[in-house]
């Protein structure tokens, strides 16, 4: 069953995954560095920078109506205080190819990456952040008045800070003390500890870069909080017309008989603490991938004959629904799924998860609450962080050795859903 002429049937791709060659952001510079943490360099990606417009085309003949993606900071201010105007129009004429073949452009304002000048100052624990996130949405926000753009995401998956931390602390809580010591050499461990830093601050100046994905603090959080409000302000201001929210990462959290404290004390920190964030908000991006299910210890493994995906989540398209759900208890302004996806080099699974997750969209606006679109994650096989390029979320293939770009089945699919107003 199509869905109705209005809901955003699209894909959903980060400008740092598919365009290449960012090398004025914080992630590039960790690339390059021996204790970065990342195994793959992203090079070229998928020269989405130069093929956007092909790519576009391609959604558009699938009968894709709308795609989100985003604006590279570092491009845009690649100084502090020094913007682009080339790169401006770069993203301005991404826009316009969207407008050309029918595509609604979903904005994002920042999608994990920052540029480097950023992270030199103290990064995302540093006071004048926000600030600078402020000035940098104002002077975008200035060059879109004429856009005429209906969804704008100030930041992706604002928890993702608060998650690592929240797991950096479940991990050390399950370990004892002989375990902590068993099988490392300290002098080296020491010795490790010193090369990093130094290595950070030959590339940042700070021994610690405060990166957007790093163990966020509480202080830390509330940047992070000023920072959207301050975006969601301006664009009030200057984009009057425009509905602005953010997006979470969130799991759809079962419990088992004993589990359900567990269960509701995670569900406050995924997502309840940013109600007081978020409340006043046009919409709000609902991001989610697996289920997490807990017992009265705590997050149980998925089960042993559980099907897992290349990222070694749970399959579970299910969990899309149920998320919406537990959101829309709370939460009473619009929805967007600004992601939803699988990593699997098994196309026909990857359609069963998209009718399963659009079945479950569907009956959550059948029962009256207000999702507007969908857009699936990923517009293409691309730079997956620390995972580089073995990770396939793509509803387009990506031959980089020709930075070929081709529709999957998928596509298709996901297109049909659409009904076209035109």
């Amino acid at each position: 069953m199509r869905f109705d002429k209005d809901f955003l049937i699209g894909t959903a791709s980060a400008s740092y995954q598919v365009e290449g060659n960012n090398s004025g952001s914080d992630t590039w510079v960790m690339e390059h560095l021996k204790y970065g943490g990342y195994p793959e360099l992203s090079g070229d990606a998928c020269d989405h920078y130069h093929t956007y417009r092909q790519d576009i085309a391609n959604m558009a003949e699938a009968g894709i109506r709308a795609y989100r993606f985003s604006l590279e900071w570092s491009r845009i201010e690649p100084q502090d205080g020094v913007f682009n105007e080339k790169e401006m129009f770069h993203y301005l004429d991404v826009i316009h190819a969207c407008r050309e073949y029918h595509l609604e452009p979903i904005v994002t304002l920042f999608h994990f990456t920052s540029p480097t000048w950023l992270i030199a100052k103290g990064g995302w624990e540093a006071d004048s952040a926000a600030e600078d996130f402020e000035k940098y949405a104002c002077y975008v926000f200035e060059h879109l008045k004429e856009e005429h753009l209906r969804y704008l995401c100030t930041i992706n998956e604002a928890n993702i800070g608060a998650l690592i931390s929240g797991y950096i602390r479940k991990m050390q809580a399950s370990k004892n003390a002989g375990q902590l010591q068993m099988g490392i050499d300290l002098k080296q461990a020491e010795s490790e500890a010193q090369e990093r830093k130094q290595e950070f601050l030959d590339a940042f100046g700070v021994e610690e870069p405060a990166v957007f994905t790093s163990p966020r603090s509480a202080h830390g959080m509330e940047i992070i909080f000023r920072a959207h409000r301050a975006a969601v302000a301006a664009a009030r201001r200057i984009l009057p017309e425009v509905k602005t929210g953010l997006s979470l990462s969130l799991r759809d959290l079962q419990s088992v008989p004993g589990g359900e404290e567990n269960r509701n004390r995670q569900w406050q920190e995924d997502f309840l603490m940013y109600l007081p964030v978020i409340e006043h908000d046009d919409f709000f991006g609902v991001q989610n991938y697996t289920r997490a299910i807990f017992n009265a210890d705590g997050e149980m493994n998925p089960a042993a004959d559980a099907e897992l995906t290349q990222m070694k989540y749970e399959y579970y398209p299910e969990g899309l629904e149920h998320v919406i759900r537990a959101v829309a208890e709370s939460y009473h302004g619009e929805i967007v799924v600004t992601e939803n996806g699988i990593a699997t080099a098994d196309d026909a699974r990857r359609c069963d998860f998209i009718r399963t997750a659009l079945t479950g969209v569907q009956r959550c606006i059948a029962d009256g609450i207000p999702v507007r679109g969908y857009c699936y994650w990923s517009m293409i096989d691309n730079y997956e962080w620390q995972s580089g390029y073995q990770m396939q979320f793509g509803v387009m293939s990506c031959d980089r050795s020709k930075q070929l770009h081709e529709n999957k089945p998928s596509m298709y699919l996901l297109g049909g859903y659409s009904e076209r107003s035109r």
